[in-house]
């Protein structure tokens, strides 16, 4: 059977958004996304719709070339994969794209992380309660705490994942895989 990666970018964006969670977790990163492919171009996460408009928030498949990220610092993870969950993995995101409508930013859930109390919303995820749902129902990866009480600081210390790049997003692109693993 054989193997694929699945990548998990971690970042810290700079937006006033995000610094406001910051000041919360105390944590690097606050935003989570995840990627099928080593160029990270198929990435996904729940986070503004239009990266000019902070307050319209669901289901985006990530520009992690445009200037938002481009600035960003972050973290990439990987995990080692079969055909089929990838598959799996695939099909999922795919079939919440096709609905994305129907699916909505969890801002609510944010403010139940802080005091650490699980809430589900029907179709409403944020950004790493999404990476891990993804995860588990594709029985990648299980968490030890409700879906809606991860954080991406969760996600770094799952041991599945294995540190592959750290820096500016950027610089993600300017060199291969071994050098990156290398050059932290």
């Amino acid at each position: 059977m054989k193997k694929q990666k699945v990548y998990i970018l971690l970042t810290d964006t700079g937006t006033l958004f995000t610094k406001m969670i910051k000041l919360y977790t105390k944590k690097p990163y606050n935003h989570a996304s995840i990627a099928f492919g080593r160029n990270l171009m198929e990435a996904y996460s729940f986070g503004r719709k239009n990266p000019r408009n902070p307050f319209k928030g669901g289901f985006v498949r990530e520009d992690i070339q445009g200037h938002l990220f481009q600035q960003a610092r972050c973290s990439v993870y990987c995990c080692t994969v079969t055909d089929d969950e990838l598959q799996k993995m695939n099909d999922y995101v795919d079939e919440m794209e096709a609905k994305k409508d129907l699916y909505r930013y969890n801002l609510i859930g944010l403010f139940a992380v802080i005091f650490n109390k699980p809430l589900e919303r029907r179709n409403a995820f944020f950004c790493s309660q999404f990476v891990a749902t993804v995860l588990l129902e594709c029985n990648v990866v299980a968490f030890e705490k409700p879906l809606s009480l991860i954080t991406p600081h969760d996600l770094q210390a799952s041991p599945e994942f294995e540190l592959v790049y750290q820096g500016k997003v950027a610089g993600f692109y300017t060199g291969t895989e071994m050098e990156l693993m290398h050059a932290i």
